[in-house]
């Protein structure tokens, strides 16, 4: 109940900022609204490439990407306890003609924008394990305000960005939109894994920062958050025998959810390196030579390495139960699954992967990302727009 009461507060007063900011003047200006960000900073260099627009970056605390380093870009706290930056957020959001989001962001709800803006979700997953949006088991337990409130939201949308037919599919029951609001240019954040100088700047650079995993094979292992494990001081995985199996071949890189304040005694430096704070998850995917992970959106795009995976699923029934499941979980992912480190262990040793598979995988769902994802978005977004000069046409 107080949850709800701060929001209807919250947007009762962006309401009415907003509208008094929609009789300002609008400006040549794309406002983006950062919660992940990788999406984003693709996007924003090549609109700096393409047009001669204003950037302005509404960042979310959430948000770890770095925008900074670019002179022209105005980057605000998208923050209520940065009362000033928050204001001024909601007079570019009432101000500009195109406006990016990488999230929900329940403001939408209220924001009438002029008919000549465009709203594009630039979601910041590839491809969907999970149920969300509509289709989210919550929305049973929500009130009813709250879910009218969400379908304001996805109404907002004009387009909505894919990588694949697969994921549009997802969208359209997700968010209760139509076929001409899918906009299929690819995941602008994909074009790096077509970019083969790229990286190999990155894995150099990687492996000068963590010389240890230069003589022996990279492990990533990255779980996604589950809602009961905000503070833990342990994880499922068994730390000890990991490292008695496979301290000789091996090292383990550790990448926890942002989300998760955990706090972990490393008795193994030599075998372990928590990453958890790296800020760009795709390039410690580079050195990555075997992927584990769970429910996680992370192998729609390492599956364009061709590298082989795991999914440790320890609470398979437990998290399908609570989150809900696009297909069946057994079926769709494109590796084995284990429920404990002994099993975990014995698919690693006895190389127990079909490449095939993750080929398939990789195919089915980055469809439309294939190196040019960023430049075929903003030439399809601002093209259109007869107000806008296309500095460089693709």
């Amino acid at each position: 109940m107080a949850r709800e009461c701060f929001i209807t507060v919250y947007l009762f007063v962006f309401r009415i900022l907003f509208y008094i900011f929609n009789f300002f003047p609008q400006k040549k200006k794309t406002t983006f609204v950062a919660s992940f960000g990788d999406n984003i900073l693709c996007t924003i260099k090549e609109i700096e490439k393409q047009t001669d627009d204003q950037v302005v970056i509404l960042k979310t605390s959430q948000c770890k990407v770095n925008f900074e380093g670019v002179p022209d870009r105005m980057i605000l706290s998208f923050e209520t306890l940065n009362l000033v930056d928050w204001v001024k957020s909601v007079y570019h959001l009432a101000t500009s003609q195109h406006i990016f989001i990488d999230n929900y962001f329940g403001f939408l709800a209220v924001t009438n924008f002029r008919p000549n803006v465009s709203c594009i979700q630039l979601w910041h997953a590839a491809g969907a394990v999970k149920q969300f949006g509509l289709k989210d088991p919550s929305v049973e337990r929500r009130s009813q305000r709250a879910n009218e409130r969400f379908q304001k939201v996805y109404q907002r949308f004009d387009y909505v960005i894919v990588g694949s037919e697969k994921m549009s599919s997802i969208f359209m029951e997700s968010f209760g939109i139509t076929h001409e609001q899918i906009l299929r240019s690819g995941i602008p954040r994909t074009d790096f894994f077509f970019d083969e100088a790229a990286k190999k700047h990155v894995e150099r650079s990687l492996r000068t920062e963590f010389p240890k995993i230069n003589d022996k094979k990279v492990i990533l292992y990255a779980p996604t958050y589950r809602d009961d494990q905000l503070n833990i001081t342990n994880i499922e995985l068994n730390i000890d025998q990991m490292y008695e199996e496979l301290k000789d071949d091996y090292i383990l890189l550790l990448r926890l959810h942002p989300a998760m304040k955990v706090e972990l005694n490393n008795e193994y430096p030599d075998f372990i390196i928590d990453v958890s704070k790296y800020q760009n998850l795709n390039h410690l995917l580079i050195i990555t030579d075997l992927l584990i992970t769970d429910y996680s959106s992370i192998p729609f795009e390492f599956s364009l390495l061709n590298k082989p995976m795991i999914f440790f699923a320890y609470d398979l029934n437990e998290y399908a139960n609570s989150r809900g499941f696009w297909e069946d979980y057994q079926d769709f992912i494109p590796g084995p699954i284990v429920d404990d480190t002994d099993s975990l262990i014995r698919c690693i040793k006895e190389g127990l992967f079909d490449l095939s598979q993750i080929k398939s995988f990789a195919d089915q769902w980055n469809q439309y990302s294939r190196g040019y994802s960023s430049k075929q978005l903003i030439k399809s977004i601002y093209a259109q727009d007869g107000a806008y000069k296309v500095v460089d046409q693709v």
